[in-house]
């Protein structure tokens, strides 16, 4: 049996508090006290004390110098049991919880130690879903140390500090991301340190990405086993999350399910909201990069089609953020690099600190805003937020990503010209009727993806009609 004061519920060491629109959390702990004497003499031995105890008390103290964020404080005790809430615990971090108690006629031997909880903080918790490019793949070699401020809720259901692979699964008790081999890196602990360095405190980071997921895993209207694994862990720690972190739709093209993408996506969002009573929780998305396996026209439009949802949930759904990936390197055929998850995390810090706390980053990506028939074969494409110039790296017209499409098929370009936020694009014949322009859109687009220079690359997009002049 222990003795002094005992914390028997409370927080777990490394655990981040996601704090309330005030800037606070609540910090609830239980716990037994047991006053004993200790003799002089080894080994110890402990004798009951039959004085009353007339405290239990607690603080939270800043890990870093031992100060007080919540001075010492009484505790509701009765008998050997104690509790206590802590209402306003200001975001920050890493604080440590500590217990101690008194009774009458201490004398200076009996025991009044108290358990003690390291490491612990207040902020964001963001939850990482989608399939292996939102559980990170990559095992190439790249710099991306832990940070004290970034903290991660393990699948054995343990916070722990951050560190690569943030999904791995080592005495899992939350099985429904339990994979049959190692995830490696992802974009998210770069993405938390970016954030924790801006905004001054704690991360926390809770992966239930599973590889190969389709959306039907994580949409309740068709599966949802993985949302109900997902709702398990953040249940467990009462966890409303300030996002979700969302990479997924490289299954859709592969179960041939592309053309429902759209509406069961949103129905995911809707379901994921409903259930955390978050009604704007904003989803966090990358569009789907590029595929190296061998395709067809048909998979490429499959691909194509998920690509143009992830646009259209971004511009028709409300807190759905939209980030591109189509120009980051590849760790093997189809999962992101290393190096190309840093860029991936840095994006999509940029657009949180931006849409949600007020920083300044030029974050969204350019898109394709007209294509205007200029001639019988040539179409002008232009781009909102080209704040640059616009960059296709100057490659050959067999080598530009983009193609026209009308009643007789596909038309490749025969020849461009660039201008600062346009493209003009002749194509090897004539466009006729219900002609539209498909860019960046086969699962593999190519390596040269034109870009707004020294900023981002274009959102692929598809089957936008082409106008006459």
């Amino acid at each position: 049996m222990k003795y002094g004061v005992m914390i028997t519920a409370g927080p777990r060491p490394w655990q981040i508090f996601q704090q309330e629109a005030d800037g606070t959390a609540s910090i609830c702990l239980k716990g037994e006290c047991h006053p004993v004497r200790l003799t002089q003499e080894l080994p110890l031995e402990f004798q009951p004390v039959d004085r009353p105890v007339t405290a239990v008390k607690a603080r939270i103290a800043l890990e870093a110098t031992g100060e007080d964020i919540i001075p010492w404080t009484m505790c509701v005790f009765f008998g050997t049991k104690w509790e206590i809430t802590f209402p306003h615990v200001p975001a920050g971090g890493l604080y440590r919880v500590e217990t101690y108690m008194e009774y009458e006629g201490w004398d200076g031997l009996s025991c009044t130690r108290g358990d003690m909880i390291h490491h612990i903080g207040v902020g964001d918790v963001y939850v990482i879903a989608g399939q292996s490019n939102a559980a990170g793949r990559a095992k190439g070699p790249v710099e991306d140390m832990p940070d004290p401020l970034v903290h991660v809720l393990r699948a054995s259901g343990e916070w722990d500090l951050a560190a690569h692979p943030l999904g791995e699964t080592t005495n899992a008790v939350y099985m429904g991301h339990y994979e049959n081999h190692n995830p490696g890196h992802s974009p998210w602990l770069h993405f938390a340190k970016r954030l924790a360095r801006e905004l001054g405190y704690p991360i926390g980071l809770v992966p239930c990405a599973y590889g190969g997921a389709p959306l039907r895993w994580w949409n309740p209207e068709e599966n949802g086993a993985l949302l109900d694994n997902m709702l398990a862990m953040l249940r467990a720690y009462a966890l409303r999350p300030k996002a979700v972190l969302w990479i997924q739709g490289e299954a859709e093209g592969f179960e041939d399910s592309a053309e429902t993408y759209l509406a069961r996506f949103g129905a995911f969002v809707d379901a994921v909201r409903a259930a955390l009573q978050s009604p704007e929780l904003p989803f966090v998305t990358v569009q789907i990069n590029r595929c190296m396996t061998e395709t067809t026209e048909h998979l490429d439009r499959q691909w194509a089609i998920v690509r143009q949802a992830q646009r259209e949930a971004w511009h028709t759904m409300k807190n759905v953020l939209l980030l591109p990936s189509t120009d980051v390197a590849l760790y093997d055929f189809i999962h992101n690099s290393a190096q190309g998850n840093l860029v991936i995390g840095e994006r999509c810090a940029r657009a949180v600190l931006t849409a949600y706390f007020g920083k300044h980053y030029d974050w969204m990506a350019p898109e394709i805003e007209s294509a205007q028939k200029t001639a019988p074969d040539t179409v002008t494409l232009r781009f909102s937020r080209v704040r640059n110039w616009l960059n296709p790296y100057d490659v050959t017209a067999d080598r530009l990503p983009i193609d026209a499409e009308d009643d007789q098929g596909l038309i490749r370009p025969a020849s461009y010209t660039t201008g600062s936020d346009f493209l003009t694009v002749t194509f090897a014949r004539p466009l006729g009727k219900n002609a539209r322009v498909h860019g960046m859109w086969r699962m593999d687009p190519g390596a040269a993806i034109p870009c707004d220079c020294m900023r981002l690359p274009i959102l692929s997009w598809y089957d936008f009609p082409v106008t006459e002049a």
